[in-house]
C-alpha cells in the first residue's frame, strides 16, 4: 500500500508524456471516449471502492481546477469529497471524537472490578456518580473491555481456592495419617492445622484409634482453642470411617461446623495434606520410630519446630507463630555475618540463628 502511491505517480508521468505530443483534437476525441466509458461503468457499480493512494493521487490532479469546473466533471467520487480533502489539513479541528477518560477514573474502574467481581460496568457507574465522578456508563464498558476483563456474571463465580482465602481464619482442618515403627507396629496420628495461622497441633497418636479416644481428642481440642482464644468456625475432615458421630458432636456443641470433603477429592483438604507430606519428608521419612512414646516426642519436636521456625511460603516465609524480623541494611553487619546451628532430634532438624 506505501508503495502504490509512487507507483501511481509514475503512470501518471508516462502518460503525460504520452499525451504530449498530440494534437488537441485527438485529445478531445480520447476525453469523450472515456467519459462515455466512465458512465458506463457508473451505471453498473453502485459505489467504487478506492484506496487512499488513489483519492491522493486525484486529489493532486484536479488541485488546480476551480470549484465550477470540478461539478462539471463525471468523477467517480464527489467533488465535495475532493474538495475537503484539499483543504483537510486547514480545516481539520485539534481533536476529534470524544476526549479520552482520565487516567485515575481509568485506574479507579479498573480497581473496583478487581476488587468487586460482582459488580458489572452500571454498578461500578453508580458507585462513581455516589463520589461526583460524571463519568458516562458506555465508558464504564469501554475501559473493561480494552483490558479483557469479563462481564460480572462470568466474574462472579466464586472457587473453592477464594472460599478458602476469605474464610481461612475461622476454619482448621484435621486429618489421620499413619506411620510404623521398627517392630512393624502401625501407628495413627490425629493432627489440626489452622488456615489462616498454618499453627498445627498433633492431637495424639494410638495403635487403635477408637471411638472414645477420638472424641476425647476433640473434647481436648476443643479446651486449647478455647484457652487460646480461638475462633474457629467449621472444620474440614474428609470421610474417614475413624471419625465416630461423638466427634462431630462435640464440635457441633462448640458452635463448630464439620464440614467433610467428597470421596476421591484430596484438593478440598490440600492444607492438610501439605503438612503431612512435609512432615513425612522431614521427619518420618528420616527417623526410625521405636514406639508410640519416642514417635510422640519426635512429633512435638517437630511441631515446636513447624510453629515458631520453619519458613512458610504462604506467609512470605515467616513462621506460623513467628514474624520476621527487620531486614539488615548495614553492611558492616552483612560483611560479617555470625550464624550458629542449632541441631533438634539428632541432626534431623535444623535451625539457625544470629550469634548474640
Amino acid at each position: 500500500m506505501l508503495l502504490r502511491l509512487p507507483y501511481l505517480a509514475l503512470t501518471s508521468v508516462f502518460t503525460l508524456i504520452r499525451l504530449l505530443p498530440m494534437g488537441d483534437r485527438h485529445k478531445d476525441v480520447e476525453i469523450l471516449a472515456l467519459r462515455h466509458q466512465l458512465a458506463v461503468l457508473q451505471r453498473q457499480i453502485d459505489k467504487p471502492k478506492l484506496t487512499w493512494p488513489d483519492r491522493a493521487l486525484l486529489v493532486a490532479l484536479l488541485h488546480r481546477l476551480p470549484r465550477g469546473q470540478l461539478h462539471r466533471l463525471q468523477l467517480i467520487v464527489s467533488p465535495d469529497t475532493l474538495l475537503r480533502r484539499r483543504h483537510a489539513k486547514a480545516s481539520r479541528p485539534k481533536r476529534l471524537g470524544r476526549p479520552r477518560t482520565v487516567r485515575s477514573v481509568r485506574t479507579l474502574v479498573l480497581r473496583l472490578a478487581s476488587e468487586n467481581r460482582n459488580w458489572g460496568y452500571r454498578r461500578i457507574h453508580g458507585e462513581l456518580a455516589a463520589l461526583g465522578i460524571n463519568v458516562a456508563a458506555s465508558t464504564m464498558w469501554n475501559i473493561l473491555k480494552e483490558h479483557g476483563i469479563d462481564p460480572a456474571p462470568d466474574r462472579d463465580h466464586t472457587t473453592w481456592a477464594a472460599f478458602l482465602r476469605s474464610q481461612a481464619h475461622a476454619i482448621l482442618a484435621a486429618d489421620f495419617f499413619e506411620t510404623k515403627t521398627l517392630t512393624g507396629t502401625t501407628l495413627y496420628v490425629l493432627a489440626v492445622i489452622e488456615h489462616a495461622t498454618r499453627r498445627v497441633r498433633i492431637l495424639g497418636a494410638t495403635t487403635h484409634p477408637t471411638a472414645a479416644w477420638v472424641t476425647q481428642l476433640a473434647r481436648n481440642m476443643v479446651m486449647v482453642l478455647q484457652d487460646t482464644g480461638g475462633r474457629a468456625k467449621f472444620l474440614i475432615r474428609d470421610r474417614d470411617a475413624r471419625y465416630p458421630a461423638a466427634f462431630d458432636a462435640v464440635l457441633h456443641a462448640e458452635g463448630i461446623g464439620v464440614v467433610q470433603s467428597g470421596v476421591r477429592m484430596p484438593r478440598i483438604n490440600a492444607i492438610t495434606e501439605r503438612w503431612v507430606r512435609s512432615c513425612r519428608t522431614e521427619l518420618l521419612d528420616r527417623t526410625l520410630v521405636w514406639n508410640q512414646a519416642h514417635l510422640l516426642h519426635a512429633l512435638r519436636e517437630y511441631e515446636q519446630f513447624y510453629n515458631h521456625h520453619r519458613p512458610y511460603r504462604a506467609l512470605a516465609s515467616a513462621a506460623p507463630l513467628r514474624a520476621l524480623p527487620e531486614p539488615i541494611t548495614r553492611p558492616d553487619r552483612l560483611s560479617h555475618l555470625d550464624v550458629h546451628r542449632r541441631d533438634r532430634l539428632a541432626g534431623i532438624l535444623h535451625k539457625y540463628q544470629h550469634v548474640a
